[in-house]
């Protein structure tokens, strides 16, 4: 079999997928080859060719993408922050989008190591635990728990915060923790889709990603509306609640936490596309302090 260059093998196989219907072919198509290859992204322009057992395994790869199956399930692991996070079957892959969601959580956990305090966030809902891992990874000296009622999920989160000093709670983040303990951080990537938008959401996601972390209602915001009371239970006087939401329920969640004598500081904020992505607001305490 002939030895064929790497530009030569991502060339073809971006065509492949990019005929396939997916959406980013050339990242994919990188990303395999790399994991193909054993070698990380910035290695690949030394590589001058490819044998024949590392293209066949890149191939098949290729194949399992262009079937659906996420590439981040086909190497093990997504990026997230710089961090290298395991993933699979079972879980939520990170997004993007996410990232501002946890830089967020470690700018205030910062702040407040800069104003000599210890910070305990947590992340409700943590799947993979990125969010966690992202803050204890950051932040030094703050304390972070994360917070996972899915088994499958609490699998993965487990192999990515080992050795993380994060704490794992198994169960329902409505009721864990549940030993009155206060937070500085709430931090939440919560299921915000909604179900009666199942049919148009791609086949990669539904038919591979849990639906438990996807789906919360019909509009999207039954777990989201309960976790926004949630959140003020557990934070501190003046804590920071952070939670990623649909570009389409910014205003159904300003109104309700503005609304409500729970919040000040209320503030929505967009992601890199501009779209909006996750509210911020400070809890405000009974006679209206910050704490």
């Amino acid at each position: 079999m002939a030895v064929h260059s790497p530009s030569l093998l991502l060339a073809r196989a971006t065509c492949q997928l990019a005929a396939g219907g997916i959406e980013t072919p050339a990242a994919d198509a990188r990303m395999l080859l790399c994991e193909a290859l054993g070698i990380q992204p910035s290695q690949l322009i030394r590589v001058a060719s490819v044998h024949a057992d590392d293209e066949d395994r890149f191939n098949e790869m290729v194949d399992r993408r262009r079937a659906g199956e996420p590439a981040q399930f086909i190497v093990g692991h997504a990026w997230f922050r710089g961090l290298r996070v395991e993933v699979g079957p079972g879980v939520f892959i990170p997004r993007l989008e996410t990232e501002l969601v946890a830089e967020q959580a470690v700018q205030e956990a910062q702040r407040l190591v800069m104003a000599s305090a210890c910070p305990s966030v947590v992340d409700l809902c943590t799947g993979t635990g990125a969010i966690a891992l992202a803050v204890a990874s950051e932040v030094p000296g703050s304390r972070v728990s994360a917070v996972e009622m899915d088994e499958a999920a609490l699998t993965w989160a487990r192999r990515n915060l080992c050795d993380s000093g994060v704490e794992i709670l198994a169960g329902d983040a409505l009721r864990v923790p549940d030993d009155g303990r206060r937070f500085d951080v709430v931090v939440t990537n919560p299921p915000y889709l909604r179900r009666i938008d199942a049919s148009s959401i791609p086949d990669e996601v539904t038919g591979h990603e849990p639906d438990l972390a996807l789906f919360s209602g019909d509009d999207g915001l039954d777990l989201p509306r309960q976790l926004v009371g949630r959140a003020a239970e557990l934070l501190t006087a003046g804590g920071l609640f952070i939670m990623e939401h649909d570009e389409t329920q910014r205003d159904e969640l300003m109104t309700a936490m503005a609304t409500s004598h729970m919040w000040e500081q209320i503030e929505d904020h967009d992601d890199l596309a501009g779209r909006p992505r996750f509210v911020t607001a400070r809890r405000r305490c009974k006679d209206g302090c910050h704490g």
